[in-house]
C-alpha cells in the first residue's frame, strides 16, 4: 500500500488545483516507493534473514529516491512558467475539518484505505496465477533462455533470469524467488532485490495507472523515474557493499 500513496497525494493534489499537471507529474516519478515494513522486515528479516540487509536496501531504495526526484526538478520546467493556479480555486475545493464533520471525513478516509488494501491483494493474487500460469506452461523457462545471454554478459547465474522476470511482473513473489536462490556471492542477490524494490514491477504500475487514470496525469515520469530508481538503488546498494566490509555478506 507504500507504493500507492504518492500516487493518491498527486492525484489528489491535481484534483484539487493545488499543484499544477508538471508538479504532479514530478512527485509521481519519485514518490512511489516501498515502506520501511516491507523493505526492512519482509525482505531483510525475513527472507535475507538479516536486518542489516534490510536497513541497506532501506537506504539505498530512499537514496535512489531522492536522486530521481533531483533529476526530475527539470521535467518539463519551461512549460510550467505558463502554468498558474490561484490559491483561492484550490482553498475553495478543500474540506475544512470541523467537529460536525469529523465522523464523515474518518469514515472517508477507512473507506479508502479498505478499498486500496483490497485493490493492492487482488493485484497480488491476480499476478501470482499469472506467474502460476507462466511457469507452468513452460512459458518462464523459454523466457529465461533468451535472458541467459544478458545474465551472462552481466556476470549473473542464469538461474537468476526466471527470477528476475517474475519480479518484473510482480515485486514480493519475485523477491522471495531471489532471497531463495543459493549463491556464495549473495551481494548478486541483494543488488538485484534493490533493483526489484525501485522498479516495482508490472503490478505495482497497473495499481499506480487505476489511480492515476483518475486525473489528467501522463504515467510516462512515473515508468522513467521508476527505471532510474532501480539502476540508482542498484548501484547505489553494489558501491555500499563494495565501500563498506560489514555489508559484504559473500561466502
Amino acid at each position: 500500500m507504500d507504493t500507492l500513496c504518492g500516487a493518491k497525494i498527486a492525484v489528489n493534489f491535481r484534483n484539487n488545483h493545488i499543484c499544477t499537471k508538471e508538479e504532479c507529474e514530478r512527485l509521481l516519478s519519485f514518490t512511489n516507493n516501498s515502506g520501511p515494513l516491507f523493505i526492512i522486515g519482509t525482505c531483510g528479516i525475513t527472507l535475507f534473514g538479516s536486518s542489516l540487509i534490510g536497513f541497506l536496501l532501506f537506504f539505498t531504495h530512499i537514496l535512489a529516491c531522492i536522486t530521481v526526484g533531483i533529476l526530475f526538478r527539470f521535467w518539463k520546467r519551461k512549460t510550467q512558467e505558463k502554468v498558474h493556479y490561484h490559491a483561492s480555486e484550490a482553498e475553495n475545493k478543500l474540506q475544512n475539518i470541523t467537529i460536525l464533520n469529523l465522523g464523515e471525513i474518518l469514515g472517508q478516509s477507512i473507506q479508502s484505505a479498505i478499498s486500496t488494501l483490497l485493490m493492492v491483494g487482488g493485484f497480488i493474487v491476480l499476478f501470482s496465477v499469472i506467474i502460476s500460469i507462466l511457469k507452468v506452461s513452460g512459458i518462464t523457462d523459454t523466457i529465461s533462455l533468451l535472458l541467459a545471454p544478458i545474465c551472462n554478459f552481466l556476470g549473473i547465474p542464469q538461474q537468476i533470469a526466471s527470477s528476475l522476470f517474475t519480479g518484473i511482473l510482480e515485486i514480493t513473489n519475485g523477491i522471495q524467488l531471489i532471497s531463495e536462490i543459493k549463491l556464495k556471492q549473495i551481494s548478486i542477490n541483494i543488488i538485484l532485490t534493490a533493483f526489484l524494490l525501485g522498479v516495482g514491477g508490472i503490478s505495482v504500475l497497473l495499481q499506480v495507472l487505476s489511480i492515476v487514470s483518475k486525473s489528467d496525469l501522463s504515467m510516462k515520469p512515473y515508468i522513467i523515474g521508476k527505471i532510474l530508481q532501480g539502476s540508482f538503488a542498484a548501484f547505489y546498494t553494489f558501491w555500499m557493499i563494495q565501500i563498506f566490509p560489514v555489508f559484504n555478506f559473500n561466502l
